[in-house]
């Protein structure tokens, strides 16, 4: 089974930057996804990309500030962190699906990481 480790996370202050780190313990070609999570609400998508960076896609609400990029041959997936608002706070969490098509369910990945806290206050 595939092994996800998130890294990067941190308390930071408004309109500050984070860029967090994912290393998968494999190669993979599938797409790879952040997550997040915050006290008392719905895990939900934030952005994912394909196996070969062609295809990108975010959530609304961080279109213009995170960017996310991958590197296959250190099996790393990253999340660059831009204008970071109070209402980001929440546990990122990296996660895998082996599947060719860009998914961004949930119950579509098959592995997760134990998540990063990322911490931001006005």
């Amino acid at each position: 089974q595939v092994q996800l480790v998130e890294s990067g996370g941190g308390s930071v202050q408004a309109g500050d930057s984070l860029r967090l780190s994912c290393a998968a313990s494999s190669h993979t070609l599938g797409t790879m996804a952040w997550f997040r999570q915050a006290p008392g609400k719905e895990r939900e998508f934030v952005a994912g990309i394909n196996w070969d960076g062609t295809i990108i896609d975010y959530t609304d609400s961080v279109k213009g500030r995170f960017t996310v990029s991958r590197d296959n041959a250190k099996n790393e997936l990253y999340l660059q962190m831009d204008s970071l608002k109070p209402e980001y706070t929440s546990v990122y969490y990296c996660a895998l699906d082996a599947s060719t098509a860009m998914i961004r369910a949930v119950d579509a990945m098959e592995f997760w990481g134990k998540g990063t806290q990322v911490t931001v206050s006005s």
